[in-house]
């Protein structure tokens, strides 16, 4: 096909041609609202680095996941800033931990959504590390016990699914072994498999009040630099036993999406963070780039490299827009 007999511009002449041929098709089903729930109530704290989300009490929340629900965005993913937090990170496991509570609320009045639950510890622990401390480092067989812990508590509160964030080695695999012998054996696991020591989290941390208090999370969080590890970390992630498999952050990684999504047939997500989210809402407020555009580009993008699932936080107003 050679100019001037294939000419590709014939089927971009206007708006009804490249919908008709539009390869890649984002849709409100493949979005996943991220919220920040807090002790106490009629509490809705904005998180500044993040505009539009908010550190919210669990009457807020309710709220904030029926707006969702509405939207027809399919699930939430919860994160729980604890009021008190501990060496011990007990605050994550006990049944009236904060995480426990507003799965239990959300359930008695949004039943129809899908509730998600992070299971790591930083947001728990005094010192902000992701495990239990040993001799000043993050004891990884230790933390699996907690882990596990932590996510049968989140199934017996009524979460419909659990996803492992601490990127310790064999977590997967100890929450299946704690979830099945707690009768939760179809309380599937969305894996973060493929999780790098990135510097987008900066403004989550301030959102889940998580930064670490001594040293960073590169020595269990994956090298920026490294492509071929993804896939090790993903290998061991779906032989443990993972439902879903993530790729964390999300555009500074579509080739890894990419690689995920032709080396495994499991549904992969992919998790557009709060940095990337804040450089495209800050530059908006600037007015150096169009904001609703520069969102929509930037999940087709990760749509197009293969990611099945979007977790977001322009989940709400890109629902919008799909849903015009």
């Amino acid at each position: 096909m050679n100019f001037p007999d294939y000419r590709p511009r014939r089927l971009r002449k206007n708006e009804n041609f490249r919908r008709m041929i539009r390869e890649t098709k984002l849709s409100v089903d493949d979005l996943v609202y991220p919220l920040f729930v807090v002790p106490g109530k009629d509490r809705k704290k904005p998180i500044n680095a993040m505009p539009g989300n908010f550190q919210m009490s669990i009457d807020h929340l309710v709220k904030e996941v029926q707006k969702t629900k509405e939207l027809g965005i399919p699930a939430v993913l919860l994160f729980g800033i604890p009021d008190k937090k501990d060496e011990l990170a007990s605050g994550a496991f006990t049944r009236d931990g904060i995480i426990q509570q507003a799965v239990r609320r959300i359930k008695d009045k949004v039943p129809d959504i899908l509730v998600i639950t992070d299971v790591c510890l930083c947001e728990y622990t005094s010192h902000g590390h992701c495990g239990m401390i040993e001799k000043g480092d993050v004891d990884n067989d230790t933390t699996l016990e907690v882990l596990s812990e932590t996510a049968v508590s989140h199934a017996k509160a009524g979460a419909d699914m659990v996803a492992p964030s601490a990127m310790m080695d064999g977590q997967v695999a100890a929450i299946r072994e704690g979830l099945d012998e707690a009768g939760y054996e179809n309380t599937p696991i969305m894996a973060y498999s493929a999780k790098y020591a990135s510097c987008f989290y900066g403004p989550f941390r301030e959102a889940a009040e998580s930064a670490p208090q001594f040293g960073d999370r590169k020595t269990y969080q994956m090298d920026p630099a490294n492509g071929d590890e993804a896939i090790r970390e993903i290998q061991l992630d779906v032989a443990e036993g993972a439902d879903i498999i993530m790729v964390k952050p999300a555009l500074p990684y579509l080739d890894i999406i990419r690689r995920a999504r032709e080396e495994f047939d499991l549904p992969i997500a992919a998790y557009n963070v709060s940095g990337e989210f804040a450089m495209i809402r800050a530059a908006a407020q600037l007015g150096w780039l169009d904001g609703e555009r520069a969102m929509m580009e930037a999940l087709t993008s990760i749509k197009r490299a293969g990611a099945d699932i979007i977790l977001t936080y322009f989940a709400q107003d890109a629902a919008r827009i799909l849903g015009k």
